[in-house]
This record gives structure tokens, sequence and C-alpha cells, in this order.
């Protein structure tokens, strides 16, 4: 399984597209509770749960990950059925036709819409929450929130830099890999000076994907980040010409492992499925995924050789989280609400870690002894790294309005150079 998140619209697009109707671009306020709600016993989270009972949610999402779409069409379906009587509803949908959806009716002044649920991070939901389609706060309404994740982790707070406020709740996390055939290149190299070495000692034999695919997109930052350090991209402000000169140093060394990668460095595979299918036959010799546990699901496959294994780089490889948000005009925000909190149990996290292999969201530190024996029990596949090693070394994302300019400066320096 290979991570995914497709390209949004950008925020001046997604502007233009409310200047027929939107007034006013601030986001919808914090729930309150319905007419029925209101004149039952109940209050706070129980409110929601009787409000929802009995409805449908519809979850929006990249419909292109069949783990993903299996469980969340099984076991979480089926919990949900079973405890409060909501059906889910898994809705497949690049993210660039959900955008466009959500702003087209943002501008028509459409106050009752069909998205409930949107799976999004990065500057997907900084175009989102620029732009107003997005409803809340709401997630210290929910309890399992309040109870399982960090109110600290930066990850809570920040989504690519930018202030969630409670506009969305985690889901997974994500973080980058190599991947390298250890019957074939015992080597890994561990740093941007050592794949160096690893190219010019087997020409034609390594790539990445081409920007914006969204692992080679993390890829070019990951270098950046090796070469430049990270710090300094936290809080730059999106000025192209300033970013270019910080990143100059990263620019050159792309542009030095041209002429010894895949196809001379004349053409980058269009995708990282692209990237996976050649590391499969061998073309190349390293993969790259945003999928931590990707090299257990390639070889249980048969993609990858069972001596597949991922590695990472010794100052650290970009990790981030994608979330789930509820849309601004959402007919069921209750039964939103309710769905993303049980997402957040242990239970389904647990149950998530074991068939998807994406890292969990919840804070150990608050997980029972019998909640954290769920996590213990997973087994990750071969050719995976441990849960804390990936997390030591975890790097931070840039801001989500760099990312875009940073493959617009990898396109006018490193292509065809």
């Amino acid at each position: 399984m290979s991570i995914r998140f497709p390209r949004a619209l950008t925020a001046a697009a997604l502007s233009a597209a409310l200047l027929a109707g939107c007034g006013s671009t601030a986001a919808d306020p914090a729930p309150t509770p319905s007419a029925s709600a209101a004149g039952s016993a109940l209050t706070g989270f129980d409110a929601l749960v009787e409000e929802a009972r009995g409805s449908t949610v519809t979850f929006y999402g990249w419909g292109g990950d069949d783990a993903r779409n299996q469980f969340l069409q099984t076991t979480v379906a089926d919990t949900l059925k079973e405890k409060y009587d909501i059906t889910l509803e898994v809705v497949g949908m690049d993210i660039d036709a959900i955008l466009a959806k959500l702003s087209g009716e943002k501008g028509a002044g459409q106050d009752a819409g069909t998205i409930d649920m949107i799976w999004i991070n990065g500057e997907n939901f900084y175009s989102c929450k620029e732009n107003g389609l997005l409803y809340g706060p709401f997630t210290q309404e929910l309890p399992n929130f309040n109870a399982y994740v960090d109110p600290e982790d930066p990850e809570t707070l920040t989504d690519f830099c930018y202030p969630i406020e409670g506009y969305e709740a985690p889901y997974a996390k994500a973080q980058l890999v190599l991947i390298h055939d250890s019957a074939v290149t015992p080597e890994t190299p561990a740093s941007t000076e050592e794949l160096l070495e690893f190219v010019q000692k087997y020409p034609g034999k390594v790539t990445y994907p081409a920007p914006p695919d969204f692992t080679g997109s993390a890829f070019v930052r990951n270098v950046i980040y090796d070469i430049c350090g990270w710090e300094q991209f936290q809080d730059m402000e999106p000025d192209k010409e300033a970013l270019r000169a910080a990143v100059a140093p990263a620019m050159e060394y792309l542009r030095e492992l041209n002429p010894y990668l895949w196809n001379g460095g004349e053409t980058f595979p269009a995708s990282s499925t692209q990237l996976t299918n050649l590391f499969a036959d061998g073309e190349v010799l390293l993969d790259i995924s945003y999928s931590p546990y990707s090299p257990a699901v390639n070889i249980e496959k048969g993609v990858y050789p069972d001596t597949a294994q991922a590695f990472l780089w010794d100052k650290g490889t970009i990790g981030n989280t994608n979330y789930m948000a509820i849309a601004y005009n959402a007919p069921n925000k209750a039964g939103a609400m309710v769905v993303i909190h049980e997402l957040l149990s242990p239970e389904l996290q647990a149950a998530q870690y074991d068939a998807q292999k994406v890292l969990p969201v919840l804070d150990e530190a608050r997980l029972s002894a019998e909640e954290q024996a769920l996590f213990d029990a997973v087994d990750t596949g071969d050719g995976t790294l441990p849960q804390d090693e990936l997390l030591e070394h975890r790097l931070p994302e840039m801001p989500a309005a760099l990312v875009p300019l940073i493959e617009e400066i990898w396109a006018e320096e490193v292509v065809g150079q």
C-alpha cells in the first residue's frame, strides 16, 4: 500500500470559485444542538449520538487505496452500525473534485450539501480552511479525541505548519522510507552524501518520482532538509525567490545526481506507483514510499522480493499526519462527529494499524495496559522498521504554502539540467 494524497486546487483557484456568491470565507462556527437534541434530556456528546442514530454519514476521499476502502466498508462500518445504528457510505473521489464541489456549493450559497466527512491534509486543508469550506471547531466535542490524542503534539496543533484549531482530527500517520533489496545491494545510503556515492556506483539504477507526485515531492523536501536543515523552513513566508536562495545547495545537489539517474535524469517516473514497478522489475535498486510499512504489504502481495527492507536517513525523514474534516455544509454534522470519535478509539486505531499498516495517532502514554496490548499484538510484517525507530527519525513537514513553490523551483532548476 502506498498512501497517496492527490494535488489540491490552489487557494487562489478556490478563492476565484467563491467570488460568485460568498461574502465571507470565515469557517462555520462550532456546533449547537439541533432542535430534537435540545428538546431531550441529553447534552453534549450524548446528544450528538442520539441525533446521529439511524442516519447515514458520507466519507469522501481518494478511492484508490483498496486496503483503506476494505477497512472502512467492513470493520468500521460494522462497528458504527452495531454501536450507533449509523450507516457509513464511503465515496471515492479525487480531492481536486471534492474541493471543486465544495467551492462551487459555497459560491452558490448552498447551505445543505452531500459531503459529511473528508479525508484531507496539507495544502488541501489549508485551501479549505482559508476559504471557509470546513465546519468547526469540533474536536473538543469528541471524548476519544480528548482522552487519547496528545493536545501538545505539533501534528495535533498544525498540519504542514498551518494551525488546525479544531477543524480536523488526526486519522493516521505517514512517514517517508526508502527501500532496497538486501540480497542485491546490502548497503543503505543514509544521507544525501552517501546517496550520491550510491548512484555513482550504480549508474542508471536510481530515480525518484517527479513532483508534484506526493512521494517525489516529499523526497525532494527530504533532500533539502538533509542538506539545508529543516528548522529555517518552519516559519518561512512563501516568497519564491527567498525560498529559491534557501534551497539552492539542494537544487545543486539534485542537478549533480541527474547524470547518474535512470534515463540519465532526462525523465523521471510520473508517480510512486511507476517507481515501485521499476523497483519490482529490477530496473532500479531503490524504491521510495510515504507508507512506512509498504515493504510488508508489497512482500505479501508478491510485488517485492522477500529480501526487501525499509531504511531511513540518519538525520531523519519527513512524516505527516492525515486527518478527518467535516464539510461546512455537511448534512449530518452530528453523525460525522460520532464517526470521527469512533475512529479515534483504541480498538479501531489498532485495527487500522493491523489492516492498513499505517502509524496510529493515539498517544501511547494515554492508553491503558489493555489498550496498549492491542497495538503491541500487531505484526507489522517483513521488511519494516519498528515504530519507535520511525518516530525517533521523524521530521516535520514544511508549511503547505512552500510545497508548490519548491515543486516549481525543482522543475525550473533540476529538470533537464
